[in-house]
């Protein structure tokens, strides 16, 4: 995941690799909490619910960039927590 994670990011170095495990951790305890269950190995939209979220949290974005990633990122948490297939229920 951290090599996909930095593909997204355009991180060319490994100068960052610590932090970014650490968001991807953070963006996957995050999904958790709100009740979405991970799959093994993780398909394509909780990876990309990952890298949105490492977007946001690592890039220096303007206000209205962070605003539009930050939506996006909760519609995506959103919709993983009603899917069939992501929740215990």
């Amino acid at each position: 995941m951290l090599e996909k994670v930095k593909l997204a990011l355009r991180v060319a170095t490994n100068a960052y690799d610590s932090e970014l495990t650490a968001l991807i951790n953070a963006a996957q305890s995050d999904l958790q909490i709100a009740g979405v269950v991970l799959p093994s190995p993780l398909d394509e939209v909780v990876e990309q619910a990952i890298k949105t979220y490492c977007k946001i949290h690592f890039l220096d974005l303007s206000d209205g960039e962070f605003n539009r990633l930050k939506a996006s990122y909760d519609e995506q948490k959103a919709q993983l927590n009603t899917a069939t297939g992501y929740t215990e229920w």
